[in-house]
């Protein structure tokens, strides 16, 4: 893997290589937290039945888990196919990384899908053939299996936002792994885990309400929805808040190792001190703003203090802008962070030590002298001192380091503000509950169906945030994304992506089809 190979690469098939993998990881998500929220809400349901032996519980679980069953094949089917992606359109990538980036992904294949597929068979097709607690056991392990597969996949996506317990061998061309705890467990990887998981229980109880909503407009499976209602919206305020609590996490571990990113979420030019958290600025949309003057979006509004103490967890504390990382600045440590012509120098330096090492191996035959020894040996430090910067010696102006900046502003913004719209939701959902009469009045029931997209809408919005907030870069300062393509025509991807795309809106519409006749059929009920 070399600069001068990966300069031939068809600038055309980047952009096709990265629409065709973004928009299957964008159908993919449509399903798993869907998968995800329904396996926590049917669980509960099931240990309902299994403590009080109450048959109305058994048919309300076998309700849910059947449309759980519907979702779950429809995310296997295209999480298959973006696995693939992985080898046919990134295989550079693939060569650079696949010893640590292969590890999660075949622990997920081998243990968690099979560990889902073994109980999901026991949940749906046992109910007569095994006792009660061993179904109840498969119900939850179904779900801890399904969340087990998004423990690994997150584990990752999360090194390829901040790659650790790996070292580069220039022997082979490849990063190695050589702690494998540091890549399943970084900060980061938990972090995104605790933050995706909750996200996904908010849009399974969405997903409850809102059929439960649509049920009581059509007067009919009263006593399901009204127990639906109440455990979904629970489910739904605890996880909305725990979802807050997380992602206010995960945004204090961006701003330690991802400051580019937090300063494209919030468009801050120059940072300071005491930094205040923008609520509202006029960012141009369809552009990238000329932050190289500095200043400030136009009619911003902000909230004084609030983004150091979320950056830094102190009010005082500086937060770097943009142009902050372009230039250099002092981090939270008292570390210097260095300009970007320096990264990019020592990105040189990586890789000129790296083709002078790949030379001298080449002009060895047989047992090398001492010499080269010593030789091999310079050329090795050098590229270890400098493989942080790797990614660097492929950038030539400063604007390929910085993400469009709209894109993360306005995604940002739709996920927190439909975030605290959740919340305030389902507690008004639990008050009428618990103080008025629920089945009464349409306003609440049309809200709840119409929240049901805002859903996936904010979903989709943190995982904008989470992939377009790091560009250029397929993994963190290590390898941009056009380092990272396949040497193949953009003719052959251009035209994948299409069939990706029919075949991928034709599964939604089959699902969505299906989902509502399920629906309309209701349970079936226990004679």
């Amino acid at each position: 893997m070399t600069h001068h190979i990966l300069l031939n690469i068809d600038p055309d098939m980047v952009d096709w290589a990265r629409a065709q993998f973004a928009i299957t990881a964008i159908y993919h998500w449509l399903f798993v937290p869907l998968t995800l929220g329904l396996a926590l809400i049917m669980g509960i349901m099931e240990t309902a039945y299994y403590r009080t032996k109450n048959v109305f519980w058994k048919d309300t679980a076998k309700f849910w888990q059947k449309l759980f069953g519907i979702n779950f094949a429809m995310g296997v089917a295209t999480g298959i196919i973006l696995e693939f992606e992985f080898g046919t359109n990134w295989s550079n990538y693939s060569w650079f990384v696949g010893d640590i980036f292969g590890a999660p992904l075949a622990i997920e294949g081998i243990v968690a899908f099979f560990m889902e597929s073994t109980f999901v068979a026991v949940m749906f097709f046992g109910w007569k053939k095994v006792s009660p607690g061993f179904h109840l056991a498969s119900t939850w392990l179904t779900g801890l299996g399904a969340t087990f597969s998004a423990w690994w996949i997150l584990v990752a996506n999360s090194w390829m936002q901040y790659p650790v317990g790996c070292e580069f061998n220039p022997d082979t061309m490849r990063n190695e792994m050589v702690s494998f705890a540091d890549v399943a467990f970084s900060p980061f990887a938990v972090d995104k885990f605790c933050h995706t998981v909750t996200s996904s229980w908010i849009i399974g109880a969405l997903f409850v309400v809102a059929v439960s909503a649509y049920y009581l407009l059509k007067n009919r499976e009263r006593q399901l929805a009204m127990v639906s209602i109440k455990i979904a919206a629970i489910v739904g305020l605890a996880s909305s808040l725990l979802a807050a609590f997380t992602g206010d996490h995960s945004a204090y571990t961006v701003a330690q190792v991802q400051p580019m990113k937090l300063a494209a979420m919030e468009d801050l030019r120059d940072g300071s001190e005491g930094q205040s958290l923008t609520i509202f600025a006029w960012v141009n949309p369809f552009e990238q703003p000329e932050y190289e003057k500095g200043g400030e979006a136009p009619l911003r509004i902000g909230m004084p203090k609030m983004l150091s103490f979320m950056a830094t967890h102190d009010f005082n504390g500086y937060v770097p802008g943009v142009n902050d990382i372009i230039r250099g600045y002092v981090n939270q440590k008292g570390e210097k962070e260095p300009p970007l012509e320096e990264k990019i120098q020592r990105g040189k330096l990586a890789f000129n030590a790296l083709g002078e090492y790949r030379g001298i191996k080449n002009e060895i035959k047989g047992e090398p002298t001492e010499e080269q020894k010593l030789a091999l040996e310079e050329k090795a430090n050098v590229i270890k001192e400098n493989m942080k910067y790797f990614g660097y010696g492929y950038i030539k102006d400063a604007k390929e380091t910085v993400p469009f900046i709209p894109l993360c502003f306005y995604s940002f913004r739709i996920m927190v503000g439909l975030g605290c719209l959740f919340i305030l939701f389902f507690c008004v959902t639990l008050f009428i509950y618990y103080k008025r009469d629920i089945t009464k009045g349409k306003w609440w029931k049309w809200c709840a169906i119409a929240l049901l997209p805002m859903g996936y809408v904010a979903s989709e919005s943190g995982w904008i945030v989470a992939e377009m907030g790091r560009q250029p870069w397929t993994i963190q300062d290590m390898l941009p994304t056009w380092a990272g393509v396949s040497n193949l025509s953009s003719n052959a991807v251009m035209l994948t992506f299409f069939i990706f795309l029919v075949l991928f809106t034709t599964l939604l519409a089959v699902e969505i089809n299906i989902l509502c006749k399920q629906i309309k059929k209701g349970p079936d009920y226990t004679k």
